[in-house]
């Protein structure tokens, strides 16, 4: 085969998945009319109540958009658990994790409808071996990073699953 030829194959083969992405209804989250775009600035998060649920509020308001004219609220619930999960022979913990689970649903402020509604779990760990402040800062940074985490899950299970008035 030829070096061309090999060009002209290869550019074949990978048009061609965008070809058969076409052909079954794929359409872009943030393009006209998709799920991302309706949801942009639309969502109303309920107001937090912890440190932990602020963080994920501020993070599906970052990914969402503040609602500026709400046509749905997002209800969140969620639940945090810490263990030890390495133990020495004196019986210390020496690192931790933080396991994280967040049930949403969406619901639609005109009728009362439920758009989308899930749960995500994920988990973080942080290590308890330096001085008081290190061990501090490292769950702090740990509770930051799951609620990321958990905001990401919700926001693209959000843009996947939600159905919305067309």
């Amino acid at each position: 085969m030829s070096s061309s030829d090999r060009r002209g194959f290869l550019g074949l083969l990978a048009a061609a998945p965008i070809v058969a992405l076409a052909g079954c209804g794929f359409e872009p989250v943030y393009g006209t009319g998709g799920t991302g775009a309706a949801l942009r600035g639309r969502v109303e998060v309920a107001a937090p109540d912890t440190v932990d649920s602020y963080l994920l509020v501020q993070r599906l308001e970052e990914r969402l958009g503040r609602a500026t004219t709400p046509a749905y609220t997002l209800d969140l619930t969620l639940v945090t658990v810490e263990q030890g999960q390495a133990i020495t022979a004196s019986n210390d913990i020496t690192r931790y994790s933080i396991i994280g689970r967040a049930d949403y649903v969406l619901t639609s402020l005109a009728d009362g409808t439920v758009v989308a509604s899930g749960e995500v779990d994920n988990f973080t760990g942080y290590s308890a071996t330096g001085s008081t402040v290190q061990t501090l800062a490292g769950e702090r940074d740990a509770r930051a990073r799951l609620m990321l985490i958990l905001a990401d899950q919700i926001t693209a299970q959000l843009y996947a699953l939600a159905e919305l008035p067309s």
